[in-house]
């Protein structure tokens, strides 16, 4: 009942995790910054900027947005180096993270005790443990992507406090979200993987039909005796409570025997 139950809140948990990192690719703002807001006309202007995976959007106070999208494969931004390639990185790690957690998702759900699919309870455990490995790969995978977005943000923003003219971006809402799904995918393969550890760690077993060890035969070396007067007063006593009976049983042999010779003597006269 235990490992079911446990079974259950893994795939509650990893579901929840890769549905959050399925809403991060599809949400904006995962950097933003805005500009203006004061003023000393009654009218205040401001403008957003702000990026996601795909495209770099600008947003004025009318809330109209004005985007454009990614048309280059390779290079985002030829002209600032301090965005070459992440995105790229960040967009193939988030996506083969997903990659695995579908795979994971369908191995664990088939290998679960209460889903009567897998068939015997070893290959089950299989199953699932194929499918807890691919659950852990995917969420560190999103969490590399993720962090990698994080950090390179960050540099760029110290990188650059001296510089004028230049955008200073903040993490948005879709950065942490993916963080908290990354924790609960891993957390949701522990989970399975603690009802799998008969499987990793098998227990041992006795086998009556292997072949054990011959036992060599001890050698024992006798102790020296020491005479004593106790020693042959005892030794004494033994001897003479052995003859007794065997005195007696002498004398009745021969008690016996006379009978017998009398009897026969009788016969025959």
């Amino acid at each position: 009942m235990k490992k079911t139950v446990m079974q259950v809140m893994g795939f509650l948990i990893s579901t929840t995790g890769w549905f959050f990192v399925c809403c991060t690719l599809a949400m904006n703002y995962w950097r933003f910054t805005y500009i203006g807001g004061q003023g000393g006309s009654w009218v205040i202007k401001a403008a957003w900027y702000w990026t996601t995976l795909w495209r770099d959007c600008y947003t004025d106070t009318t809330a109209v947005d004005n985007c454009r999208e990614y048309d280059v494969l390779w290079v985002i931004n030829p002209k600032n180096t301090a965005e070459r390639g992440y995105i790229q990185t960040v967009r193939g790690l988030v996506l083969c993270g997903m990659a695995l957690g579908l795979f994971a998702a369908i191995f664990c759900f088939i290998g679960m005790d209460c889903t009567y699919i897998g068939g015997s309870e070893r290959t089950n455990d299989i199953i699932l443990l194929t499918g807890a490995l691919f659950h852990f790969l995917g969420g560190v995978a999103d969490a590399a992507g993720y962090c990698l977005f994080t950090i390179r943000l960050g540099r760029a923003a110290f990188a650059r406090m001296s510089s004028k003219g230049i955008l200073r971006y903040q993490i948005g809402p879709p950065v942490y979200l993916g963080f908290v799904g990354s924790f609960c995918i891993i957390l949701g393969s522990v989970l399975y993987l603690v009802t799998v550890y008969r499987i990793i760690v098998p227990k041992r077993e006795l086998d009556a039909s292997m072949p054990r060890k011959p036992m060599t035969a001890k050698s024992y070396v006798p102790l020296a005796k020491s005479r004593t007067l106790y020693n042959d007063d005892h030794t004494a006593s033994i001897h003479s409570d052995l003859s007794r009976p065997l005195s007696k049983l002498s004398g009745h042999v021969s008690r016996v025997s006379h009978i017998t010779e009398m009897s026969d003597r009788d016969d025959f006269v």
